[in-house]
């Protein structure tokens, strides 16, 4: 009879490989999945609001600034172009809400006419970004 030695330097090893498969298959699911939102690129002075709600799912800024420049996905663009930027925007990541982020100096006839911009793309949902106040 053969007998078997084990040898006392030989231990039980456990293969790491398709664990860390997993998790490199999980890494990638999350970075496609995750949306990314199109900031406007600028800071701007917001106006105070005693009440103000937060919209979680919007994803498209619109920046004004106090002398009517308007900014969107951290470019400045003309009002002529804004629809068709946003247009633009929503056929890359869709969304049913544009916030605009209104300089408190910012003229008003700029914001109406950025207003009816989003409005020509698309968007119905348009909400007025304000400083907590």
């Amino acid at each position: 009879m053969a007998r078997k030695r084990i040898r006392e330097s030989e231990e039980a090893v456990i293969d790491m490989t398709p664990m860390l498969d997993i998790v490199f298959i999980m890494l990638i699911f999350f970075i496609v999945t995750t949306s990314f939102v199109k900031e406007a690129g600028i800071e701007v002075n917001k106006p105070k609001a005693a009440n103000q709600s937060t919209q979680k799912n919007a994803n498209i800024f619109v920046a004004i600034k106090d002398n009517g420049e308007i900014w969107l996905d951290k470019g400045r663009v003309d009002i002529e172009r804004v629809g068709a930027r946003i247009e633009k925007l929503l056929a890359e990541q869709p969304t049913d809400v544009v916030i605009i982020q209104a300089d408190k100096d910012a003229k008003h006839g700029v914001v109406v006419k950025v207003m009816d911009a989003i409005k020509e793309a698309g968007i119905d949902r348009i909400s007025i970004a304000a400083a907590k106040g």
